[in-house]
């Protein structure tokens, strides 16, 4: 269902957004765990960007796969300075030369999101990143219930709490992997009271399709680079050939030992809807 676009495509969309290579890296990881997600899924006709990241980028890569697969998106965010980062990223990204091409979203809705009140209808895919950890443990479990009521899959990316080392120089909070996995299932005894509608009311509904760690880029994070190393980064052939070297190490993250990928990989992920 997705195209498969180079980590130096997606490059132009983290420069657009006033990012780097390692936000490049997490856009092609992302796109792959959602690849195999969506594949056998219908194609969706409908996207929620449900909050946009708290410090890095303005979830472009959303965008654009809603562009891809010719969706209406929609997105909800309860910070109007991220809206204004969001719009400005798209007139940036629209003044570069070869980069993607990327239908602006059809609604923004500036709006709480512990509540998400403002929330109407249903969409066929809800896709969130960098957004569950600036929420309070209560104001998660409606932010994940509400969703899972609204759409017919959701993916959700968070930043990796295991990853200590990654969130200290990030000064961003985080969910484990077992907390995300908690807020994503529907915990009920599978009784008749259930399938009846009775018992205790679900957060959650749908099942948790899959979920686990990704994107460990072989570089350290907070690498700056100047207005010269970046038209170089998007030009230049020995840094398209690192660029190619980095998507083949990608495909190799999910099959590294789970130990290693808990406490390295910067982001945990879990998706509803099967």
């Amino acid at each position: 269902m997705l195209t498969s676009f180079s980590i130096k495509s997606l490059y132009a969309l983290a420069l657009a957004e006033g990012e780097g290579m390692g936000t490049a890296y997490e856009y092609y990881v992302k796109r792959m765990a959602l690849g195999r997600f969506l594949n056998d899924r219908p194609r969706p006709q409908s996207i929620l960007i449900a909050g946009l990241p708290e410090k890095y980028g303005v979830s472009l890569d959303f965008l654009l796969l809603a562009t891809e697969v010719g969706a209406k998106a929609t997105v909800i965010d309860n910070r109007p300075a991220a809206l204004e980062r969001l719009n400005g990223a798209l007139q940036t990204l629209a003044g570069m030369p070869g980069a993607p091409s990327i239908t602006p979203p059809v609604h923004q809705v500036l709006a709480d999101l512990d509540s998400l009140g403002a929330l109407d209808g249903r969409y066929d895919l809800v896709l969130s990143s960098e957004v569950l950890q600036r929420l309070s443990p209560a104001g998660r479990q409606s932010f994940v219930g509400r969703l899972s009521h609204s759409a017919a899959a959701v993916a959700l990316f968070c930043p990796n709490a295991d990853n200590e080392a990654h969130n200290s120089r990030s000064g961003l909070g985080g969910l484990t992997l077992g907390e995300i996995q908690a807020l994503t299932t529907d915990d009920r005894p599978q009784t008749a009271a259930k399938l009846a509608g009775g018992s205790r009311p679900s957060s959650v509904v749908g099942r948790l399709s899959s979920s686990g760690f990704i994107d460990m880029p072989p570089f350290p994070p907070g690498i700056t680079r100047s207005a010269e190393q970046r038209e170089e980064a998007t030009s230049g052939r020995f840094e398209a050939l690192v660029m190619w070297g980095l998507g083949r190490y990608a495909h190799v993250e999910r099959y590294l030992p789970g130990g290693v990928r808990r406490r390295q990989s910067h982001i945990v992920y879990a998706f509803i809807g099967g």
